[in-house]
C-alpha cells in the first residue's frame, strides 16, 4: 500500500499515512486532535484544514457545499473528505482543533534573543590555606572577576549563610548565578539554569519552566487558583482580604503554596530541583498582583479603583514565600490601572498588538476580561467583569474543559451533533460548548434576540417551571442524567457576552471608530484559545467581521511572562507598553447602561437599539 508523509502544522506532528486514509484519519493516527462532530460524514464542516503543499483528491460534493470557490482555490478542504495523493503539508486552524490540541498550540514559542537578567558562571576557586586566608566571600567575588571579568560587590545573605560549607563540599568548584551586582545563588557545576514564568489568573494559574540560556520551555502546566474558595470573582476576594490581616494572609498563602507546588511539579518533569530556579516572573491582574504581595486592596474595590503601585517590581522570592534559589528575585511587570493589570501588559507585549498597524482590538478573555483598542499608535483599554460563565461556572451542566466535556456542538434539525474532550462519553458542557449551544439555539429560532426560550422544538422541556433544551437525553446517556441548557443558563451567558461586547463598543465609540473599520481582532486567554469564533460572532459577543480577521493566540499573558523572563529588553518594552496604554473606567463611559442593555441582545450589535 502506498504511503505518504503528512506534516500537520502548527502542532508539529508528522508521519507516514496510507493513501487510502483520509486526512482526518491520518491526523488521528498521528495524535493530532481535529474536530469531527458528524463522525467523518462531511456534514458538520468542523474539520477544515488548509493544504499548504502537496496534492490531494478532488473536492467532493460535501466540500463544494461547505467551502466557497475561493476557499477551495486557497487550499481549504474538509479533512474527512480529502485523501493525500502525494506528501503533504497541512495547516490546522484553531477552530478545527480539539481542546487539548488548542492548549498545546498556546505553548508555541515566541522567539526572542535570550538576554536574561541572571547569568551563571562556573568557577574553580583556589583552596583556602594558611598562606591564603582570604574570606570565602572575597575568594568568590575575586574569582568571578578573574575568571569571567564579572564584577560583583554583593552576595545575598542566604547565599552567604551557606557559602563556606558548600564550597568545601563541592571541592571548591561552584556555579555562581549573578543578577546585576549580586550573587543570588550558588550551586554545583552540573546545575540547571532555570527560570519560572507564572500567569496568575483569577481562575487558573499557568506555570512555565524555562532554560534561561536559550529561552526554551522545558515544561508547562496549568492548575486551578485555590483562591476560588474565597469567591469566583475579584471583588469577593478583595472583600475577604479587607476583613482582617489574617484572612489576607490566608489568601496569599493559598496562592504561594500552589505556585510552590507548581514549581516542584515542573522541575520534576525535567529531573531538576526548585532551588535551581534563579529568577521568576509573575503576571496577573491588579487584584491578583496586590493579593500576592500583601499590598492593600480595599481601594481597588472603591471608586476610583486606584492601585497601590503601577511600576514594575523586583523583590526577593523568599519575601513572598516562594521556595526557589536562595537569593532569587521575582519580577512583576507593570500595571496599567485599577483592573487592567500586568497580565494584559504581558499579552500586548507577546502579540505586539500595541504596535499594530490598522485598527486592532486585543481581547484577553477570562473571568475578568481586558480589551484594548489600538488606533494610530494610541492604545486604550477597559476591563470587563465577564464572570465565570464561560469557564462553566453558574451553568447547570457546566464544567471546565476536562475529559467528557462537550467542547463543540452543532444542531442539525432535531439532532445534536457534538464532540467531547478526549472523545469520551459526555458528562457536561465546557465554555466553548456553551458558546456553541447558545449560537445554535439562536440560529434555529429556539431562543430569540432577547434570549427568551421558545417551546417550539421537540428537545424543549419544562423542569421546575423552567424551560430547558435537552442536548443529550437520558436515553442517549444510557440512563445517566440528561445534559441540558436552561433559560437561566442563557441569562448568565447574555450577561457574560454583554460585558465583553460593551467593552469593545465603548472603546470604539470613545475613539470615534466603527466595527467595520477593524482590521484584526486578537483573542487571548485560555478560554479564548478554544472558542468557536463563528459562534461568538453569531451571538454578538464579537464584532461581525470576516473570520480571517480574527487571530486566536492562546495564553499570550503566559507567553509575555516568558519573554520578560529571558529578555531584559522585553522588560523595558513592557514598561513602555504600560506607560502608553490609556484606561477608561467602563461604568463612567457615556451611555454605558444603554450600551450594556443593547449588548445583551443576541445577534449583531445594533447601536440604534
Amino acid at each position: 500500500m502506498t504511503s505518504y508523509h503528512i506534516d500537520f502544522e502548527p502542532v508539529g506532528r508528522r508521519g507516514k499515512c496510507p493513501a487510502d486514509k483520509c486526512l482526518l484519519d491520518c491526523a488521528h493516527q498521528l495524535g493530532v486532535g481535529i474536530l469531527s462532530m458528524c463522525g467523518g460524514h462531511g456534514t458538520c464542516h468542523s474539520c477544515k484544514v488548509q493544504v499548504l503543499s502537496g496534492t490531494v483528491s478532488e473536492p467532493t460534493p460535501h466540500e463544494q457545499e461547505a467551502l466557497s470557490p475561493q476557499e477551495l482555490k486557497n487550499g481549504w478542504r474538509l479533512a474527512c473528505q480529502t485523501y493525500p495523493t502525494s506528501d503533504c503539508k497541512l495547516s490546522v486552524p484553531p477552530q478545527s482543533m480539539t481542546t487539548p490540541q488548542r492548549i498545546q498550540v498556546e505553548g508555541l514559542e515566541v522567539t526572542v534573543a535570550p538576554d536574561p537578567p541572571v547569568r551563571a558562571y562556573q568557577l574553580q576557586l583556589p583552596v583556602s590555606s594558611l598562606s591564603d586566608p582570604r574570606a570565602d566571600s572575597e575568594r568568590l567575588l575575586e574569582t568571578l572577576e578573574q575568571q569571567h571579568q564579572v564584577h560583583c560587590s554583593i552576595i545575598d545573605i542566604d547565599v552567604l549563610r551557606n557559602l563556606s560549607p558548600q564550597l568545601r563540599s563541592w571541592n571548591w568548584q561552584a556555579q555562581a548565578s549573578v543578577r546585576d551586582n549580586e550573587v543570588v545563588a550558588l550551586s554545583p557545576w552540573s546545575s540547571h539554569k532555570l527560570g519560572l514564568a507564572i500567569d496568575l489568573g483569577t481562575t487558573k494559574i499557568a506555570g512555565y519552566l524555562v532554560d534561561l540560556e536559550n529561552g526554551q520551555t522545558f515544561a508547562a502546566k496549568g492548575i486551578m487558583n485555590p483562591q476560588v474558595s474565597y469567591g469566583e470573582d475579584i471583588i469577593s476576594r478583595i472583600t475577604s482580604a479587607t476583613k482582617s490581616p489574617v484572612e489576607a494572609a490566608q489568601i496569599q498563602q493559598l496562592t504561594v503554596t500552589a505556585i510552590n507546588q507548581l514549581g516542584v511539579d515542573l522541575c520534576g518533569e525535567v529531573n531538576a530541583k526548585p532551588e535551581e530556579i534563579v529568577e521568576a516572573v509573575v503576571v496577573g491582574n491588579t487584584a491578583m498582583h496586590h493579593l500576592l504581595l500583601r499590598l492593600p486592596v480595599e481601594q481597588l474595590g472603591l471608586s476610583p479603583y486606584v492601585p497601590a503601585i503601577r511600576e514594575a517590581l523586583d523583590i526577593k522570592a523568599r519575601d513572598i514565600g516562594l521556595h526557589i534559589a536562595s537569593g532569587a528575585y521575582v519580577h512583576l511587570l507593570p500595571i496599567v490601572a485599577g483592573f487592567v493589570g500586568a497580565d494584559h501588559v504581558a499579552m500586548l507585549l507577546a502579540t505586539e498588538a500595541w504596535q499594530a498597524e490598522g485598527l486592532t482590538v486585543a481581547i484577553d478573555i477570562g473571568t475578568n476580561t481586558e480589551v484594548s483598542l489600538v488606533s494610530d499608535g494610541k492604545v486604550t483599554s477597559v476591563s470587563c467583569a465577564s464572570g465565570p460563565a464561560f469557564e462553566g461556572g453558574h451553568i447547570k451542566c457546566g464544567m471546565r474543559a476536562a475529559s467528557g466535556a462537550i467542547e463543540r456542538l452543532l444542531l442539525v434539525d432535531d439532532q445534536v451533533e457534538y464532540q467531547t474532550v478526549d472523545g469520551t462519553p459526555p458528562v457536561g458542557l465546557c465554555g466553548s460548548g456553551i458558546l456553541d449551544a447558545m449560537a445554535q439555539l439562536y440560529l434555529a429560532g429556539v431562543i430569540d434576540k432577547d434570549g427568551r426560550m421558545k417551546d417550539n422544538h421537540p428537545r424543549m422541556r419544562t423542569r421546575q417551571k423552567q424551560l430547558e433544551f435537552v442536548l443529550v437525553s437520558k436515553d442517549e446517556q444510557d440512563g445517566h442524567p440528561a445534559i441540558v441548557i436552561t433559560q437561566q443558563d442563557i441569562r448568565e451567558l447574555q450577561l457574560a457576552k454583554a460585558a465583553i461586547r460593551t467593552g469593545i463598543q465603548v472603546l470604539l465609540e470613545t475613539n470615534g471608530c466603527s466595527e467595520e473599520e477593524i482590521k484584526q481582532v486578537i483573542i487571548a486567554g485560555a478560554f479564548g484559545s478554544y472558542i468557536n469564533v463563528s459562534s461568538a460572532v453569531t451571538i454578538g459577543m464579537l464584532p461581525s467581521l470576516a473570520l480571517d480577521c480574527f487571530r486566536q493566540v492562546g495564553n499570550a499573558a503566559g507567553m509575555g511572562a516568558k519573554l520578560a523572563l529571558v529578555s531584559r529588553s522585553k522588560r523595558a518594552e513592557a514598561q513602555t507598553v504600560a506607560r502608553q496604554v490609556g484606561y477608561i473606567e467602563l461604568a463612567t463611559a457615556p451611555n454605558f447602561m444603554q450600551t450594556f442593555v443593547q449588548a445583551t441582545h443576541i445577534g449583531r450589535y445594533n447601536r440604534g437599539g
